[in-house]
């Protein structure tokens, strides 16, 4: 294809709003969707005008998007979700990532490491799959629909086949190159590529594209709930796949695997409270963040400034500081949540930065002693309001897809560690460190936004500069998260992985060129643009209706009724 370079929009091209935002922000009375494709966003709606409730409509989606979307997620990841709660009047938590497999030593996972590291893709990598659980738990709660009904749009897309996104077909040439690069170490690849290269290449922007074996496996869940896959015929499957390339993932595994509710965690920032999920998630690095910022005048700093992302970018830097040594399985780990998240904390690391300096080198707190993703919300003329997220990780995941079934497993397992004494480190039946949050946000008692930011390490970037865009600068739902955002990278990890030196810092063709060189001068390391900005979806509840908001950078789309 012919790439054709063009001038920047710019103020004036648009007659009212910001000028760089893409579209306006959509408004509906009795409720809302946005996901990462425009047909799984029709679908939600659907369902919503069926009578479903939010959570309906989010299952709705999230299956389709496992076929539409499967360069980032499907029914071999996990999903972590917030629901508002309109009887209750309180929002919940639910954590539905899997646990490593009981059968895989960390004996084994060392002797078979690279570098120090657990390789990116082949079975090492793959954990029990929480998706298909989640979805189930969330419905047994909330769904108003037959379980059933909520597979009927994804099976029939997946049978007849829909147009592949522009986006969608980008990342699947990319990563079926991926795994077929020389030494990745895959255990078998015949399988992803009789599902997405069948003649010998991935599908083109626009190419029709069908997945009979995973419309299959919908209806086997559609008829037989969790059990079906869990413990019924997709099990039994799956345990003969790992059997036969000699991976560690079992039946047992599958069987003992429940997704868990959790309390979700909140600080207030400038009169919101933000909410995120507890550890194994990375959600309280979001919170970590706002608690730092809080601690300057970011108005008066000025919107899109050197001075405003310098400060930013520093918070964040100090927050994976944390994140990289003390989020880790909760039940294998004494993570001081509390005081991470304190006000006080927040201070003293805000006290480290400079305006005219960049902290050399970043470290973590000490602690008192004692002892790539889909994101979609949608929202219900009840005021109910579902914040999701579902993903097999990065590359498409693991590499490995279970024999006739059509989907493939994530490499979550990828992110442990392998160092003693890490908190994050790899032991049989223990989750992953996990980089997929769900945001929520409420004022005065009242849910107010339902967002996320997809994209591994930008997501708690990516939240922290949306609510800084909303509460901060007062911009529009659409409008923050087109802004041009900033990714800094090169903090150290949970995996082990140490922090490469001040990092690198990229940032959007927006962001203005004087702020730019005003950062330059402060010694900010500068890469690429590289498209590695994120993915964002919101929903933001008014008094009696609902605004709705996509990622222009994505193939999304936002819609209300």
């Amino acid at each position: 294809m012919t790439q054709v370079s063009s001038a920047p929009t710019r103020g004036g091209d648009r007659v009212a709003g910001e000028a760089f935002a893409s579209r306006s922000t959509v408004w509906g009375a009795h409720g809302a969707a946005a996901t990462a494709h425009p047909l799984a966003t029709l679908i939600a709606i659907d369902l919503l005008r069926a009578g479903g409730s939010a959570v309906d409509a989010a299952i709705g989606a999230n299956a389709a998007l496992g076929f539409l979307e499967p360069i980032a997620c499907g029914i071999g990841g996990d999903a972590f979700a917030m629901v508002w709660d309109p009887k209750l009047g309180a929002l919940a938590g639910l954590n539905g990532s899997g646990r490593s497999p009981r059968g895989l030593s960390l004996a084994t996972q060392r002797e078979r490491a690279r570098n120090g590291f657990i390789p990116p893709v082949g079975a090492l990598t793959v954990s029990t799959p929480g998706a298909v659980d989640a979805w189930w738990t969330l419905h047994q709660r909330y769904g108003r629909l037959a379980w059933a009904d909520l597979f009927a749009p994804a099976i029939a897309l997946a049978e007849a086949g829909a147009p592949v996104a522009q986006t969608v077909a980008y990342y699947l040439a990319l990563s079926l190159r991926g795994f077929a690069r020389p030494g990745r170490g895959l255990e078998e690849t015949e399988n992803l590529k009789a599902i997405w290269a069948p003649d010998g290449r991935t599908p083109a922007e626009g190419e029709m594209f069908a997945n009979p074996a995973l419309a299959r496996t919908y209806r086997l869940i559609a008829a037989g709930g969790r059990e079906a896959y869990y413990e019924g015929e997709i099990a039994d499957v799956i345990d003969a796949y790992f059997r036969r390339i000699g991976g560690w993932l079992s039946k047992a595994d599958l069987a003992g695997h429940h997704a868990e509710w959790v309390t979700p965690r909140s600080t207030n920032y400038r009169g919101v409270d933000v909410w995120a999920l507890p550890p194994n998630s990375q959600g309280l690095s979001t919170l970590q963040i706002l608690n730092i910022l809080e601690n300057f005048r970011l108005r008066d700093a000025g919107f899109q400034t050197a001075a405003s992302l310098h400060l930013q970018i520093e918070a964040k830097r100090l927050a994976f500081e944390d994140r990289a040594r003390r989020f880790a399985d909760p039940d294998f780990a004494d993570i001081p949540t509390d005081w991470l998240i304190s006000k006080a904390y927040g201070a003293e690391r805000a006290a480290l930065i400079r305006p005219d300096a960049i902290l050399d080198p970043a470290f973590p707190g000490e602690a008192p002693s004692h002892g790539d993703t889909t994101y979609l919300c949608a929202a219900d003329a009840d005021g109910m309001m579902v914040s999701l997220i579902q993903s097999n990780y990065r590359l498409m995941g693991s590499g490995l897809c279970p024999d006739g079934l059509g989907f493939m497993f994530q490499n979550r397992g990828e992110l442990f560690s392998l160092r003693d004494g890490d908190a994050n480190l790899y032991a049989p039946g223990k989750r992953p460190f996990q980089t997929i949050i769900p945001g929520f946000a409420t004022r005065d008692g009242a849910p107010w936004l339902a967002f996320g930011v997809m994209g591994g390490d930008m997501q708690p970037q990516g939240q922290a500069q949306l609510i800084v865009n909303l509460v901060d600068y007062g911009l529009g739902l659409q409008a923050a998260g087109d802004s041009p955002r900033w990714r800094h990278e090169g903090s150290p990890e949970p995996t082990g992985a140490a922090a490469a030196g001040r990092g690198l810092l990229r940032l959007e063709s927006g962001v203005p060129e004087a702020t730019k060189a005003a950062l330059a001068d402060l010694g900010w390391t500068f890469g690429p643009a590289d498209g590695g900005f994120g993915g964002n979806q919101a929903i933001q509840r008014w008094p009696g209706r609902y605004a709705a908001a996509s990622e222009m950078r994505k193939d999304g789309a936002a819609l209300a009724y």
